[in-house]
């Protein structure tokens, strides 16, 4: 799949099958976050793979948002160093390399913030240096994945030059 299908057909999945993900996939997608870009090439993110189904829901017992992870086939724990300011861009950078890889492989995935931080930290081990920044699960999607993306036209977003200034680029 190119990347470009990729961006434009990836949607947000609700409910997964029960069906394993092979390692393999797996492996390609922590890849993907350890390839990512970092600012100042500081790579602080870690991440922490959940891939247990008693884990996993207790991942979503943690949960004020995300629930549904304890039906996904796997999960990762994004953690970011919040003495670095562009942490959180980190982790946006981090989280979308593992999603469109996921994709090209059939795995869809979704992300949550809301959680139990203390039961989080104590569950899995996580230092107090570290920032819990997001949990993504992925699995197989329970339905085929129709739909179409609900996106604001280019040019109510983009400009040229100047902010409200339309675009003048030929298709």
């Amino acid at each position: 799949m190119d990347v470009f299908k990729a961006v434009s057909s990836r949607l947000e999945i609700r409910e997964f099958a029960d069906k394993p993900v092979p390692d393999e996939v797996k492996l390609r997608v922590l890849e993907a976050a350890r390839l990512s870009p970092s600012g100042v090439n500081t790579q602080h993110w870690r991440f922490i793979l959940v891939d247990d189904k008693k884990a996993l829901r207790e991942l979503a017992d943690m949960s004020t948002t995300g629930k549904w992870v304890g039906d996904a086939a796997f999960a990762v724990i994004v953690l970011t160093d919040p003495k670095y300011p562009f942490h959180r861009l980190d982790a946006g950078r981090v989280i979308s390399s593992m999603q469109l890889v996921a994709w090209e492989d059939g795995v869809g995935s979704r992300i949550y913030t809301g959680i139990d931080e203390q039961r989080m930290r104590g569950r899995f081990g996580i230092p107090q240096s570290l920032e819990i920044t997001a949990v993504v699960g992925f699995g197989y999607p329970k339905r085929r994945v129709l739909g179409r993306k609900n996106r604001l036209p280019l040019e109510k977003v983009a400009f040229q030059g100047r902010y409200g200034e339309p675009l003048s680029l030929k298709h």
